[in-house]
C-alpha cells in the first residue's frame, strides 16, 4: 500500500512538473509571437493551465486535459513560427480564432465548476469524465483543423516549387494512369447484418440518381449502410471508380471549406473554388456517387454559414448525372431527398453482431435480454461486445455490469463510447439554442418508460416556454422519436439521460406533481372511458413507474 502510494505521489508530482514547464513555455510563446490571435490563444491556455495546477493537482483527468491543451498549442506555435499575421491565409487565421474560441470555453467552464465546488477540492473529475472527453475530442479535431489549413497555406506558398516537382515525375504519372482521380472511399464493414431491405431501397434510388438522406440517431448504424452501398456491386457497375466519400466533421463548416474538400476528393484539379461554377463541367461529364458523411455538422440550421453551404448542397441534389447520398442526425437536409426510414437491428443481425465480436458461439437467454434492452442499437451491441470480450466477461458477469453501470459499460479501451457519439449532437448549434432546460427536459423523457405524451406537454411544462418547438427539435436530432402519440427515446440514448437521483431533478419533481394532480381528479364512474379514465390507461406504464420510484424515496 505503502508502494501504491509513493506511485501516487510521484504520478501527481511529475504531472504538476508537466504543467509547471507548459505554463512557462506558453508564456514565452505569449510573448514571442507575432500574431495578435495566437497570443490571445497562447495566454488562454496558460490561465487555464495554471487553474488546473493549482486547484485540481489530484485529478488526474484534468490534468490529462490540461496537457492535451498544451500540445495543440505548442503545434501551433511551431507551425506559426516566423511568420506574421499578413502571411496567412483567410482559412489558417479561421483556425487560430477556432482554437481561441476552444480555449476560452474550457477555461470558462472550468473556473465555472471550481466556484461551484469545496474550497478543497473544487472538480469532481470522475462526475465530469465524459465532459473532459469531450472537451479533449474537440481540441483534438481543432488541432486537425490547423494542420489541415497550415498543409494547405504552405502548399500555396510552395506552389512554384511543387509544380517544378511535378513536372520532373510526368513519366511516373503515366504509369499511374489507370488510377482515377480524387480520393478513393474507405473499405465497407466487414461485420455488416440484417439491412438487406434497406441496402435494396437505397441501391435502387441511387441507380436512378436519386439524392438519399440517410437520418437517425448517432450509433443506429447510417455510415456503415453508406460505406455498404459504396461497395455493392450493382453500385460499382453503374458508377465504377467515381465513388466518392466526404466527412464533414473533418474541415470547418464554410462553403469554402466545402468546396475546396468537395473538388479534392472528386479529382476535379480546382483549387480554392468560391462557387461550383469551376466543377461543373467535371461533375456534368461522368456519373457520379457522393457519400457525404455527418453532414450535421455542416447542414446544422443554426450554423453560423449553413445557408451558403445548404445552397451549394441543394444545388448539388440538382445534377442530373450526380447521386448525393446523406448520413445525418439532423432532419435538415435538401427537400427532394428520398429518405428511406432506418430501423434498429433485428433479434438475429444483433446476434450475428454480439457474437461475432465476443467469440463465443454459445447462444444464451441473457445476452438475448441484453440485446434487447439495448433496443438492438448497433452501437451499444458493439460496444457492449467489446467491453465483455476485453474484460473476458462471462454472460452472468455481463448481465451484472450491465445492471449496475448500464450506459457506462458501453465504453472501451479506445475511447470509443455511446456518451461520445450522444455528445456530438448536445454540442450542436441547434441543440445549444434550446436554452439551459433542454437537457432537463430530455431527462424527464428519459424517466418515463414510456416518453412524454406528446398531447401532454402543455400541462406536463407549463412553466417551459416555446415547449412544443423544443421537443420537435429533439426529434429533429434524432435525440428522440415520435411513437404511438408519445416521444421517446431508444433505450440507450434513455439510460444516458436518465437522472441517476430522480429526486435531486427539480424539472422531474415539478412534473411529478403534475402528474399527482391529475390522478387525484375522480373519474365520473358512469362513463367506462372518459378522458381521464382514458389518460390514465394510455399512461399506465408512466404512472405505474412515476408511483413506484417517489413513493419509495417519499412516503408522503
Amino acid at each position: 500500500m505503502a508502494t501504491n502510494s509513493s506511485h501516487l505521489t510521484e504520478g501527481r508530482d511529475r504531472a504538476l512538473s508537466s504543467l509547471t514547464a507548459s505554463i512557462g513555455a506558453l508564456n514565452l510563446a505569449e510573448q514571442d509571437s507575432g500574431i495578435r490571435p495566437a497570443k490571445t490563444v497562447f495566454g488562454s491556455a496558460g490561465v487555464l493551465l495554471d487553474t488546473i495546477r493549482d486547484s485540481a493537482a489530484n485529478d488526474q483527468e484534468y490534468v490529462k486535459l490540461g496537457l492535451s491543451c498544451a500540445n495543440v498549442c505548442r503545434a501551433l506555435d511551431r507551425g506559426l513560427n516566423g511568420r506574421r499575421t499578413e502571411d496567412l491565409s483567410e482559412y489558417l487565421l479561421g483556425a487560430v480564432e477556432t482554437l481561441t474560441t476552444t480555449v476560452a470555453t474550457i477555461q470558462k467552464a472550468i473556473i465555472k465548476q471550481g466556484k461551484q465546488g469545496s474550497a478543497s477540492h473544487p472538480f469532481h473529475a470522475k462526475h465530469d469524465k465524459e465532459k473532459i472527453a469531450a472537451w479533449e475530442r474537440d481540441l483534438d479535431r481543432i488541432l486537425l483543423i490547423f494542420n489541415t489549413e497550415l498543409a494547405i497555406d504552405t502548399h500555396v506558398m510552395v506552389a512554384g516549387t511543387y509544380k517544378n516537382v511535378l513536372a520532373i515525375q510526368e513519366g511516373a504519372h503515366s504509369v499511374q494512369a489507370s488510377t482515377p482521380p480524387g480520393e478513393l472511399p474507405p473499405p465497407a464493414p466487414k461485420a455488416f447484418f440484417g439491412r438487406g431491405a434497406l441496402i435494396e431501397e437505397v441501391v435502387g434510388h441511387a441507380e436512378k440518381l436519386e439524392s438519399i438522406a440517410l437520418i437517425g440517431a448517432g450509433g443506429i448504424g447510417k455510415t456503415s449502410i453508406a460505406l455498404t452501398i459504396l461497395e455493392d456491386d450493382r453500385i460499382k457497375a453503374r458508377f465504377g471508380d467515381n465513388r466518392r466519400f466526404i466527412r464533414c466533421e473533418q474541415f470547418l463548416a464554410s462553403r469554402a471549406h466545402f468546396l475546396a474538400r468537395l473538388s479534392k476528393v472528386i479529382g476535379a484539379g480546382v483549387d480554392n473554388p468560391e462557387d461550383l461554377v469551376p466543377l461543373r463541367p467535371f461533375l456534368s461529364s461522368k456519373e457520379t456517387l457522393i457519400i457525404l458523411d455527418n453532414a450535421e455538422s455542416i447542414l446544422d440550421p443554426q450554423g453560423p454559414n449553413h445557408k451558403e453551404i445548404y445552397a451549394v448542397v441543394d444545388e448539388l441534389c440538382q445534377f442530373k448525372t450526380l447521386c448525393l447520398c446523406i448520413t445525418s442526425r439532423m432532419t435538415s437536409v435538401p427537400r427532394y431527398c428520398k429518405r428511406p426510414r432506418i430501423p434498429t437491428l433485428s433479434m438475429e443481425a444483433a446476434r450475428e453482431i454480439f457474437y461475432g465480436i465476443y467469440g463465443n458461439d454459445e447462444r444464451s437467454v441473457i445476452i438475448d435480454n441484453l440485446l434487447q434492452r439495448l433496443d438492438f442499437h448497433a452501437l451499444s451491441i458493439t460496444l457492449l461486445a467489446t467491453a465483455a470480450s476485453d474484460n473476458v466477461w462471462d454472460h452472468d458477469r455481463l448481465a451484472k455490469e450491465w445492471d449496475e453501470q448500464r450506459a457506462q459499460v458501453l465504453r472501451t479501451d479506445h475511447n470509443e463510447s455511446l456518451a461520445a457519439t450522444i455528445e456530438l449532437s448536445l454540442t450542436s448549434p441547434t441543440f445549444r439554442k434550446l436554452g439551459p432546460d433542454a437537457h432537463d427536459l430530455l431527462g424527464v423523457v428519459a424517466f418515463f418508460p414510456q416518453g412524454v405524451g406528446e398531447k401532454n406537454l402543455e400541462w406536463l411544462f407549463p412553466t417551459t416556454p416555446s415547449r412544443a418547438n423544443i421537443f420537435d427539435k429533439f426529434c429533429a436530432l434524432s435525440l428522440t422519436h415520435r411513437s404511438s402519440g408519445f416521444i421517446t427515446m431508444l433505450a440507450p440514448i434513455r439510460d444516458y439521460f436518465r437522472p441517476r437521483d430522480p429526486k435531486a431533478s427539480p424539472l422531474l419533481c415539478a412534473t411529478k406533481d403534475h402528474y399527482f394532480t391529475r390522478l387525484s381528479i375522480n373519474p365520473d364512474p358512469s362513463r367506462s372511458l372518459s378522458g381521464e379514465t382514458q389518460w390514465i390507461v394510455l399512461e399506465d406504464v408512466n404512472v405505474e413507474h412515476l408511483l413506484d420510484i417517489f413513493t419509495s424515496i417519499d412516503t408522503g
